[in-house]
């Protein structure tokens, strides 16, 4: 597979190891390596190629939201007045620690956000004083999301 822009040959032997990191970022390289039959210096090897290259980036661990007390998943479609005000717009929605993602969307909204909220009473409070209060928002259209069905990335 080449990526397009850096014109990088992702083999089937890269492939593998992004599959079991994908699964499991703390796998250790050398049950990986094992597994393929490399060293785990060549998948180090490897890893800090696609690194360079903008294939993957950093690990992260992943937090229960219902664990953490956060029961109440809502994407909103937010109206701006003028398209101009995007850039202020995702300013102030950046103070919100409860918007999760943020994208500038074609169709009917300027602003498609995805947050996390305690329950709906919270998510209500948010809508009312946080988003519809930012500058250059003139509606908002709200989904509540019953059930996260899929989550996954790209496979390989």
């Amino acid at each position: 597979m080449k990526i397009n822009s850096l014109q990088i040959e992702i083999d089937g032997i890269d492939k593998e190891i992004l599959r079991d990191l994908m699964e499991d970022a703390r796998k250790p390289i050398l049950q990986i390596a094992n597994k393929i039959g490399i060293s785990g210096a060549a998948i180090h090897q490897r890893l800090r190629k696609l690194e360079q290259a903008g294939v993957i980036s950093g690990s992260k661990f992943t937090v229960s939201n219902k664990v953490l007390g956060y029961s109440t998943m809502a994407f909103v479609g937010i109206y701006l007045d003028k398209a101009a005000r995007n850039p202020e717009a995702v300013r102030e929605l950046k103070k919100i620690p409860e918007v999760l993602e943020c994208h500038y969307t074609t169709g009917n909204w300027s602003i498609l956000i995805k947050m996390i909220c305690r329950d709906n009473e919270h998510l209500m409070h948010l809508l009312n004083t946080r988003i519809q209060a930012i500058e250059g928002v003139s509606r908002t259209e709200t989904f509540i999301s019953l059930d996260q069905q899929i989550e996954r990335q790209i496979q390989l």
